[in-house]
């Protein structure tokens, strides 16, 4: 593991340093870089974020960085999706109004309640219950919580594509998300503590292949 090029996208979305440590922690040797070049010429993507959909897709589409994710994603190669990063994964947001990357079928959508005390963004601790047996969640229980921090869900237009799911009032989403080589999930794993972090390690050890 320690002689491949594992890549935190840099897309000026914020939480880079976090995902950064998380990885040292479960000793994944990871660069943090915006290079399109270095992005396509990876191992291993880590693609993390934080912020407003629309903001983000137009940063990816003027650095270069959406083609060399999908250059990079046409490899085979594992890639890891983490919230803002999970959601730029499907093919549109009702943020903005915005096309996505395009490389799940699907949409993001904004949570919406009659309800005033179940307030957005949900932020706080949630379960998750797996729906799957994928080798990202070997070691891990279903029903575990996991951080989150988020106004927007996935929806995916394949059941198949649903890892795990978390209700938050009357509504479950889908918040481990995943499809051959990609992964992804809506809450913040490197703020999960330690149930993250083997997530992380699981994701370090997967060789991208997933019979679904």
């Amino acid at each position: 593991m320690s002689s491949e090029r594992v890549i935190i996208v840099d897309y000026q979305a914020g939480n880079v340093e976090s995902v950064h440590r998380a990885c040292g922690a479960v000793g994944i040797h990871a660069q943090i870089s915006a290079n399109p070049e270095e992005i396509r010429c990876a191992d291993r993507i880590i693609f993390p974020g934080v912020g407003t959909a629309e903001t983000a897709v137009l940063i990816l589409e003027r650095s270069g960085i959406k083609a060399a994710l999908l250059d990079f994603a046409a490899t085979g190669k594992p890639l890891l999706g983490i919230c803002l990063g999970a959601q730029i994964l499907m093919q549109h947001t009702e943020e903005g109004d915005q096309d996505c990357l395009g490389l799940l079928p699907g949409e993001c959508r904004r949570f919406k309640f009659d309800d005033p005390a179940l307030k957005v963004p949900q932020i706080g601790w949630n379960e998750v219950h797996f729906k799957q047996n994928h080798p990202l969640l070997k070691g891990l229980a279903s029903g575990l919580e996991f951080y989150f921090v988020h106004s927007y869900f996935v929806s995916c237009h394949d059941d198949r594509h649903v890892l795990g799911e978390t209700t938050y009032g009357d509504r479950t989403f889908a918040s481990i998300i995943g499809r051959d080589h990609l992964v992804a999930t809506q809450f913040h794993l490197e703020k999960s503590g330690r149930f993250g972090l083997q997530l992380l390690k699981n994701f370090s050890e997967w060789d991208g292949t997933y019979a679904q």
